[in-house]
């Protein structure tokens, strides 16, 4: 058994794979023009941080809360398990996988294993919800009052308006987009009927702009005559690249890059490594796994990493949610189809049809026609603006985490289209230099990381540094309110930052949200928290790289 245990590091790493898988203004004098209340209800959609329960109320397993999967009732951590897990799957590993050369019954216990630790937050295999899983009870109640009392207030001339943070959208994030995107728009309806308004206005974020993209794909007509203004912040629409890439092919391990993140994270007072990372690692080093000369090759492991143990892994964590499948990029998706469900005609393909119908049907709907989509909206007289934060990788198992973005969407990505260097690189001078002779100088972002001249919406399209994706600040929800509010489109002109490209600080230690913005200048972009040095970076022992490994993962989730 102990030889078995000596080698169960191959497995560790692969299930490590589902964590990768969370100011003063300027010169310029602007006003706000919402001033925190508007003639119209704003609708807000979030991410997934909403609490999800199944039946008998229980809380559904959330990533952000990863160290939940391996404790007992009381709390307690359930080491045994852990232990039976990892030796179940290294069993197989080592009698069907090396000695026989037969890698399925290993890729299924692998699956079978580990869906024990997530099985109640999983779709079945039509992408539905199972175990009576969804909203609380409680949310729903307070969804249909929302839905069915008007929320308006009246100043003392009598006119109507209608406070902010009123209209909260609330969803099971794990479905399907254009389901969802049914339900939004009868809460529109129903919304619109209750306060007698005949237009409301959109702010979504996260997992909440696959929702709204897909309620402007679905219902055109209906979003020309009765949304005002759309705003997205940390928009995921054409992809994030912590959810597209390791299942596309795109899985790495970069130690660099994880150190990278330590730094991020101890920089914005996160690093707490946690019980989880302990255990885990006494119980590694109790069994002999983490011994060098037993652990297996970089190239080993990697060649097991493909499609079999991709799938393996997918199917029994996230990618039972069509929600997180809208997150892949248009690039990644025929790729991630092929590592998860085979190839056409394969058995997995017919046991999960009903679910890959669902992905199909939103490929084809949304992610392929994402910029017609925003452009025939705003053709329909609908505003729209975007948020776009950086200043962060993203997660260090994607091969790209080397790209500019917000530590879960590439600026690329989330700015729909502008071009932009890497955190290492600026754009390159002789690049700049031609587009300052073109006319487009005012589109580069002082810190020389950003092109905005390329995004769908260049003068619709926001940049803040040093803002992270789950982080709100109040300077972002002025203008996200302005967007979604104003009689007018607002542009990076006449809105109520200082600048295209600004930097945020946060001013309150306990409250990351209460901080301050400043037109980005030469002098104060500087904001990254790392440096990369060869001997922090990449640890010499296997014992220190397998650390720095989980040490990293489970501080990135421990942030949400």
């Amino acid at each position: 058994m102990r030889n078995l245990f000596r080698k169960s590091i191959s497995v560790v790493l692969v299930l490590a794979m589902v964590f990768g898988i969370t100011a003063t203004a300027g010169a310029k004098e602007t006003q706000w023009i919402s001033q925190s209340y508007s003639d119209i209800p704003i609708i807000r959609i979030s991410g997934d941080g909403e609490k999800l329960v199944d039946e008998n109320g229980n809380k559904v397993f959330h990533y952000k809360e990863i160290a939940s999967v391996i404790k007992t009732d009381d709390g307690s951590v359930d080491t045994d398990k852990i232990l039976n897990t990892i030796a179940t799957v290294t069993y197989s590993y080592l009698l069907d996988g090396i000695l026989k050369n037969d890698w399925d019954p290993y890729y299924e216990v692998l699956q079978r294993e580990v869906t024990k630790y997530f099985e109640r937050s999983l779709l079945d295999k039509d992408g539905n919800p199972q175990y009576g899983t969804g909203l609380r009870p409680e949310r729903v109640e307070k969804m249909d009052r929302i839905r069915h009392n008007d929320q308006g207030w009246y100043n003392e001339d009598g006119t109507k308006y209608y406070p902010h943070d009123r209209y909260w959208f609330f969803y099971d994030w794990r479905l399907d987009p254009i389901e969802t995107a049914a339900d939004f728009k009868s809460f529109i309806d129903d919304i619109l009927a209750s306060t007698g308004c005949s237009q409301v206005g959109i702010i979504a974020s996260c997992l909440g702009t696959n929702i709204a993209t897909a309620y402007l794909a679905v219902y055109p007509e209906h979003a020309a005559e009765h949304v005002r203004g759309v705003a997205f912040d940390g928009s995921v629409v054409c992809g994030a690249e912590m959810l597209s890439e390791p299942i596309s092919g795109k899985f790495t391990v970069d130690y660099t890059a994880i150190n990278r993140t330590l730094r991020d994270c101890a920089a914005i007072g996160l690093f707490d490594v946690g019980e989880f990372v302990k255990i885990t690692m006494e119980m590694l080093d109790r069994t002999g796994a983490l011994d060098p000369t037993t652990a297996i090759s970089r190239t080993q492991l990697y060649s097991k990493l493909e499609a079999g143990i991709t799938s393996a892994i997918a199917l029994s964590t996230l990618y039972t949610w069509p929600n997180y499948w809208a997150c892949v990029s248009k690039e990644d998706y025929p790729v991630a189809m092929e590592y998860v469900f085979g190839p056409e005609g394969s058995e997995k393909r017919t046991e999960y049809a009903g679910l890959i119908a669902k992905l199909e049907n939103y490929d084809r709907t949304v992610r392929q026609r994402v910029p017609e989509i925003i452009n025939s909206t705003m053709e329909n007289g609908v505003h729209f603006g975007v948020i776009s934060k950086y200043g962060f990788q993203t997660m260090p198992v994607c091969k790209t985490n080397d790209l500019v973005s917000d530590q879960f969407a590439s600026v690329g990505r989330s700015s729909f289209g502008a071009t932009t260097g890497t955190i290492y690189e600026d754009l390159p001078a002789e690049y700049i230099e031609q587009r300052k002779a073109a006319g487009f100088g005012d589109y580069i972002s002082p810190d020389g990381q950003i092109d905005a001249s390329t995004c769908l919406l260049p003068e619709n399209t926001w940049f803040i540094k040093n803002s992270t994706h789950s982080n709100w600040s109040g300077w972002e929800l002025r203008l996200l309110y302005d967007i979604a509010s104003s009689k007018e489109q607002i542009t990076v002109s006449d809105s109520c930052w200082p600048s295209r490209f600004v930097v945020y600080s946060d001013t309150n230690p306990n409250d990351a949200t209460d901080g301050e913005i400043a037109a980005m200048t030469a002098e104060n972009c500087d904001t990254e928290h790392w440096e990369s040095d060869e001997d922090i970076d990449r640890p010499e022992s296997f014992f220190g790289k397998i650390r720095a490994w989980f040490v990293s993962l489970f501080t990135w989730f421990k942030k949400g």
